[in-house]
């Protein structure tokens, strides 16, 4: 399989697992704010009833005791809402149907009924009554930066996890190159052991040597197919054979342009605005200023003023008691409900809770915007570390070339050992992969950074939820 980075960026984000999962976060958190705004949804009742029941009564005129059995149907209908503003409104009509053996025609009442009450005191405050749905909408917004804090860690992974396997496969290549290198040489002793220009002493350390770098090719091999399934995890094989699939790495490390980096202030600063986790957490401290006043109004004792206003209609037929509501009879009452715990503790005690809190999601975000700080600054003292180690690597790389062609051309003046030549090769293997390293690990200190200033998934033009910054009020 044929992949550049940003192919590999790319397939993460269609078939990565745990963020299929994560995905799936927000739209769970976003439907708890449908269930806040049902609060306020206009509720339809009705009930409908039969009754019978049979009775023994004494009558005192003839001293003597009859039954009494009486039938009815009772039904009620009407809808019900609570307001935001801490007002609740009913409305309903009722019908009710008597019968007994002890009159001659059947009784009907028909009516209506409205009631208002609305609170004066806790409870009357719009914005403490739209508290629970604003926490939810905040839970929601939360939710979308764990998503993008998740995508941009993901998309870091995948682009550390692919300059690991590049370097893996370039660490192959030199170790596979150092192993021919180390054969000739074994074979030039040979010969010139053979000649007599080398004492036989020198066949055992050519071969020792040869031996070492068959020891070091099959870690590198080992650490190749690990560097191989990291990546493959990450990308989410659809299938038990995919993770044998092989990946031939198409990007190459580049080395960093001169004065390609802005100043460290600049990085800072975008970290204090785009971080997903500074931006969760204010909204968290929001959540905790809300709860406070939420809190504050509870301390507040109830009193409800409500009013309730009905019509009555009687007749001996179903439709002359709804004919006969419109007559100057009606029910009218209205009065005040009051109500307060002695003492209040509960309601002091949740405030107290909730004022604590919020001063300690204050003091967590301010030491969060420290770490922040200090993150990206580390991050970018490695980003000029390992720029500066390429082209010292590059030129020990060069350096150690020449100290083993001066090596090979003392022992094939007879003037040095096989065992010195081993050395300069040793040391040649180590300065071309610290080379190959140095370059990789620029890349990587590069997304590093990216990824604490919060601008890695901008920079890499993939758009994702929570892309604004969170601004407290």
């Amino acid at each position: 399989m044929r992949l550049s980075l940003e192919e590999a960026v790319l397939t993460a984000l269609r078939y990565n697992r745990s963020l299929t999962a994560q995905q799936l976060v927000p739209q769970i958190t976003g439907a708890f704010e449908a269930i806040e705004r049902s609060a306020f949804d206009l509720t339809a009742f009705a009930e409908l009833g039969f009754s019978r029941s049979v009775s023994e009564r004494a009558s005192p005129d003839i001293r003597q005791t009859f039954s009494i059995e009486s039938r009815g149907v009772s039904g009620t209908a009407g809808v019900r809402a609570t307001l935001p503003s801490g007002t609740t409104v009913e409305g309903g009509v009722e019908y009710r149907q008597q019968s007994s053996n002890r009159t001659l025609d059947d009784q009907h009442v028909a009516g209506f009924n409205l009631s208002v009450t609305q609170a004066l005191l806790r409870g009357a405050s719009r914005r403490a009554n739209l508290i629970d749905l604003r926490q939810a909408e905040l839970d929601t917004l939360a939710s979308e930066y764990e998503l993008r804090g998740f995508i941009t860690s993901l998309v870091a992974d995948v682009e550390q996890a692919y300059w690991n396997y590049v370097l893996a496969s370039q660490r192959l290549a030199i170790f596979e190159s150092s192993l021919q290198l180390a054969e000739r040489q074994l074979r030039e002793t040979e010969q010139r052991i053979r000649a007599g220009a080398l004492p036989e002493a020198e066949w055992a350390a050519a071969r020792a040597e040869v031996a070492r770098r068959r020891q070091e090719l099959i870690d590198a091999r080992a650490e190749h197919d690990r560097q191989r399934l990291t990546l493959l995890r990450l990308l989410s094989p659809p299938s038990v054979a995919g993770w044998r699939r092989s990946i031939e790495p198409l990007s190459e490390p580049q080395a960093p342009a001169a004065d390609a980096l802005d100043p460290v202030e600049d990085h800072i600063a975008l970290a204090q605005r785009l971080r997903a986790e500074l931006n969760e957490a204010r909204l968290r401290l929001q959540q905790g200023r809300l709860e406070v006043i939420q809190t504050r109004h509870g301390l507040l004792p109830r009193l409800d003023l409500f009013v309730v206003l009905g019509k009555t209609g009687y007749a001996n037929a179903f439709g002359d008691a709804f004919r006969n509501i419109d007559g100057d009879t009606y029910d009218l009452s209205a009065g005040l409900r009051f109500e307060l715990p002695l003492g209040n503790r509960r309601a002091r005690a949740e405030h107290r809770i909730a004022s604590l809190q919020q001063a300690q999601a204050q003091a967590s975000l301010d030491n969060l915007a420290q770490l922040v700080a200090l993150e990206v600054q580390q991050a970018y003292l490695e980003v000029q570390r390992s720029a500066a180690q390429i082209e010292a690597s590059r030129a020990t790389r060069a350096l150690q070339e020449s100290v083993l062609a001066a090596e090979q051309a003392r022992l094939r003046a007879g003037r040095s050992t096989s065992l010195a030549v081993a050395q300069a090769q040793r040391d040649l293997l180590a300065a071309q992969i610290d080379e190959v390293g140095a370059v990789i690990a620029y890349r990587q200190a590069l997304t590093t950074l990216y990824r604490l200033d919060g601008s890695l998934l901008a920079r890499r033009a993939i758009a994702a939820p929570g892309e604004q910054p969170a601004l407290l009020p």
